[in-house]
């Protein structure tokens, strides 16, 4: 961080935001998703399942009134994540712009939904079958695994003070 930044306080949101969106990135890579849960391993699949991870951790923050910035920034690693994402597997510039708004209108939808499954205002199980497999029923252990495996990232997030969460420590407890 440079000098002047410091001195005006100005914080390099890619310094503070990278520990944790990585984290977030390989907690929706593991293993146990794709093949305890039977998230489809596909480009889809795993997007779904990183979004997934990603919501939980912006319901944890914006649990915390002074942790607007951070989800904001956060939201920028993604989108710029995102984006480069698009570009590398082919769509061109004319419709990059039109894919992330999609993206952030499903991102918004499954926060909510995800919301409401987590505080049991709304059928968790059917929350993820909508988000996670596509409507498509999963075998009842898997989507039962995945139920529990996405609660237990929910409540190890609310256990955890919001500096460690913003830090990226969101890994599991071992057992």
């Amino acid at each position: 961080m440079s000098f002047i930044s410091e001195l005006f306080g100005r914080k390099n949101a890619n310094l503070v935001m990278q520990p944790l969106y990585a984290a977030i990135i390989a907690e929706g890579r593991d293993l146990d998703w794709y093949e305890q849960g039977a998230v489809p391993d596909t480009l889809d699949g795993r997007f779904d399942m990183i979004a997934a991870i990603l919501c939980a951790v912006m319901i944890r923050l914006d649990q915390d009134e002074e942790a607007r910035q951070e989800i904001a920034w956060l939201t920028e690693l993604f989108v710029d994540d995102m984006e480069g994402q698009l570009r590398q597997i082919g769509i061109g510039d004319m419709v990059v712009g039109k894919r992330i708004k999609e993206i952030m209108g499903a991102l918004g939808g499954r926060m909510g939904a995800y919301r409401e499954g987590l505080t049991g205002n709304a059928n968790l199980d059917a929350a993820l079958t909508r988000n996670l497999y596509r409507d498509e029923m999963p075998e009842p252990a898997a989507l039962a695994f995945t139920t529990k495996g996405f609660a237990d990232v929910h409540h190890r997030l609310t256990e955890t003070s919001i500096d460690q969460v913003i830090s990226g420590n969101i890994a599991k407890v071992s057992s």
